[in-house]
């Protein structure tokens, strides 16, 4: 597919990407663009739209966080499998503003940003400079690993907002953490027995699967991944999210993670893959130092990732090899050309370097905090039904009911037809994808689960305006009859 006939209306007050963005995503709802269809490249949309690319780069950005589509390396951007959405009934429209209201979806999506508030005329002022000022040597191809002074910047913010201890030679930069993980995997071989905390992050564990890794999914309890049951495992990495685990918000203390870390030195070829994905949003006391930070022994690959702190758009993640595997990546991987533009690290790299960064991520902590506490008051009414986690920091809250009066699937229906689409702590856990793998390397099916057999549903708030996220609730409320 080359083109796609978006009626955009220039004039109107919504950004363009908006409307690129609800277009798509429409027509992906009715079915109209159906799963694995290809979408034309951002520079394609761009000159036929005659649009600036990152218009439809933030488009497509928004998408991809949604879950909409999938960005598949060097092949490009496809729609995704999407089943169950809600789809508003057809209405006659006699007054057209009622009815938009009453036919909203509210979407509680725990992997969507805000970024009304993103500084677009700070971004485009860096642009304008880069091109007046930089060296023609700009459109060379670069460094592999990234260009030299972004690396630089980025040790300096690591260092300074999470402990982590590293040099610009250990940083790699590449186009979103999914290919960072592939290109690890083409670091440290495949057929790896990869431990996954169970819930997880669903695409991690799909990209060790199809990457030839045996994935081992590992129970989790009140502190994060169980030792005892990673060590049964079998595994040789381990993939967490300590700071904040996704999907249930657990904080790993630093008493598992010494343990952990202490797996990791049991044996030589061990290794702890640490996803840093939303570090820089809590409400309360300050960010925890990364596990990497705690790491004396070179055990930690760390990851972190500019999507959610900055916007989907910015697709530049970074990971940071320790000392010992960095001359592994230059015998293996020295030909391999960096996936991200060097116009767009330049442009980043000035966003850090200025300051502006810094600046953004307080505005956006503020914003999030308004709105987590916002939806935490609606939710007053729902703790005598629910027990609410995972409050404090990052952009989604649990609730896990009390008792088993209705399921997981019996609740997120009821919310469909309210408009209102919730997310089951069911759908992030690998005991169907893994069963085989479970069976045979852990003993995590026959462990007891505090929640198990408890509905557990995900609430994420950050793309929700306030007005939504007050009628969202109301529609909740009615959905599940809470007094």
């Amino acid at each position: 597919m080359n083109e796609l006939m978006i009626p955009l209306q220039k004039d109107s007050d919504d950004h363009l990407y908006l409307q690129i963005y609800n277009y798509i995503k429409n027509e992906i709802r009715k079915g109209s663009m159906p799963a694995g269809q290809k979408l034309p490249s951002t520079r394609a949309l761009a000159m036929h739209l005659q649009v600036a690319r990152s218009t439809v780069d933030f488009a497509y950005g928004q998408l991809l966080s949604e879950g909409y589509i999938e960005s598949i390396p060097y092949k490009g951007h496809f729609v995704c499998e999407i089943s169950g959405i809600y789809q508003p009934a057809e209405v006659t429209v006699v007054d057209a503003e009622q009815e938009f209201e009453e036919a909203y979806l509210f979407d509680f999506s725990p992997n969507s940003i805000d970024i009304s508030a993103f500084p677009f005329d700070t971004w485009r002022r860096i642009s304008k400079t880069v091109f007046l000022d930089e060296d023609k040597d700009i459109f060379a191809l670069g460094d592999a690993r990234g260009d030299f002074r972004l690396r630089q910047a980025i040790c300096h913010y690591l260092h300074g907002s999470r402990g982590v201890l590293c040099t610009p030679d250990q940083v790699i930069v590449g186009a979103g953490n999914d290919y960072l993980l592939m290109l690890l995997q083409k670091i440290l071989g495949n057929n790896h027995r990869v431990a996954v905390e169970n819930p997880a992050y669903m695409r991690a564990a799909r990209i060790f699967a199809s990457g030839g890794d045996y994935v081992c999914p590992v129970e989790l309890d009140e502190n994060g991944m169980r030792v005892d049951l990673l060590r049964k495992s079998g595994a040789e990495i381990a993939y967490v999210t300590p700071s904040r685990q996704f999907p249930t918000g657990i904080v790993m203390p630093v008493g598992r993670r010494s343990e952990i870390l202490s797996w990791a030195d049991e044996e030589e070829g061990r290794f702890i893959i640490e996803d840093d994905y939303d570090s820089e949003f809590r409400y309360k006391g300050v960010p925890i130092p990364s596990l990497q930070a705690l790491d004396r022994k070179g055990k930690v690959i760390y990851l972190g990732t500019f999507s959610k702190s900055i916007a989907p758009a910015i697709r530049v993640s970074y990971m940071v090899l320790p000392v010992k595997m960095v001359k592994l990546y230059d015998e293996k991987l020295w030909f391999v050309s960096s996936t991200v533009s060097r116009i767009d690290q330049a442009i980043l790299y000035h966003f850090l370097e200025e300051g502006h960064f810094e600046r953004y991520l307080n505005k956006m902590r503020k914003l999030y905090k308004g709105k987590h506490d916002l939806l935490l008051e609606r939710l007053k009414p729902f703790r005598k039904y629910f027990t609410i986690s995972g409050e404090q920091a990052g952009l989604h809250v649990i609730l896990t009911a009390k008792g088993r009066k209705l399921t997981e699937e019996e609740l997120l229906e009821k919310a469909k037809e309210q408009g209102c689409h919730v997310y089951c702590m069911s759908h992030y856990r690998l005991d169907d994808m893994y069963r085989e793998t479970i069976s045979k390397t852990t003993e995590s099916k026959m462990v007891e689960k505090p929640t198990e057999g408890l509905a557990m549903l995900i609430l994420g708030y950050a793309s929700m305006s306030e007005r939504e996220i007050c009628e969202g609730i109301e529609r909740l409320k009615m959905a599940w009859e809470i007094k």
